[in-house]
This record gives structure tokens, C-alpha cells and sequence, in this order.
């Protein structure tokens, strides 16, 4: 004898099914999006300018982030003070940190955490003297 159990979702599911919940759904017997096309590595971006109707205003929070951190020396170049740089790079590290632990919204993002020292110094070095 076989012994057959069946989960409330499992029940939930076959029964929705039975009564017809699944009939007609929109997309049924088309492919679906993006089958047999390359991956690409920024389809969840894609996707979600796609959603928001192709005007999406703002990015994602983790691509902000990746933003930030590619926009490093032109941000810090406008700073006054090697102490504005700092909080600057420590604030961007916190951010990344976060993104690394995915406590941040987004596609992944893995960016290395930036050294304060090396930062600085090249601050210095662009500075006019």
C-alpha cells in the first residue's frame, strides 16, 4: 500500500486546478521571454526599465552603489579637505559592505572595499599646488 501525502499547498494547487484557475492564463503557449537568446548578465536591469515602462528615473540601490564607487575621484576631486575625503570613502565603504551582505536592493554587486590611505593620496596628487 502506498502512503501518499499531500501538502495544504499541494491540495490548494490540485484543487485550483480542478476547478480551472489555470485555464486560459495570459502567456499560456507562448515561450518564454528571452528563451534562446544569450545570457545577459544585466537582464535584471533590463527587466526592470522594461517594467517600469522604459523611464525608469532612478537605478536600483545597488547599482547606485557601483555608480558611487566608479565615480570616486571625480566625486572626491570636489572635496576641500583630506577630512571630507575620508567620511566620504568611509561612507561609500559601509554602502559596498552593505551590498556585499545583500542588504541593499538590486542586482548583485561585489565591489572591492576602497583604502582611505590610497584615496587620499591620490587626492593630494591631483590637487593644484
Amino acid at each position: 500500500m502506498v502512503h501518499w501525502y499531500e501538502s495544504s499547498i499541494d491540495r490548494q494547487l490540485r484543487e485550483a486546478t480542478e476547478r480551472g484557475e489555470f485555464d486560459n492564463l495570459a502567456g499560456t503557449g507562448k515561450p518564454l521571454a528571452g528563451h534562446g537568446e544569450d545570457y545577459d548578465e544585466d537582464w535584471w536591469v533590463k527587466d526592470w526599465v522594461r517594467r517600469e515602462g522604459g523611464t525608469a528615473g532612478v537605478i536600483p540601490p545597488s547599482l547606485a552603489v557601483r555608480r558611487a564607487a566608479e565615480d570616486l575621484p571625480e566625486t572626491v576631486a570636489r572635496l576641500g579637505a583630506e577630512a571630507f575625503v575620508r567620511q566620504h570613502v568611509a561612507e561609500l565603504n559601509e554602502r559596498i559592505d552593505k551590498c556585499r551582505r545583500g542588504l541593499i536592493d538590486g542586482p548583485p554587486v561585489v565591489l572591492p572595499l576602497f583604502d582611505a590611505d590610497e584615496v587620499v593620496a591620490a587626492w593630494k596628487a591631483a590637487r593644484p599646488r
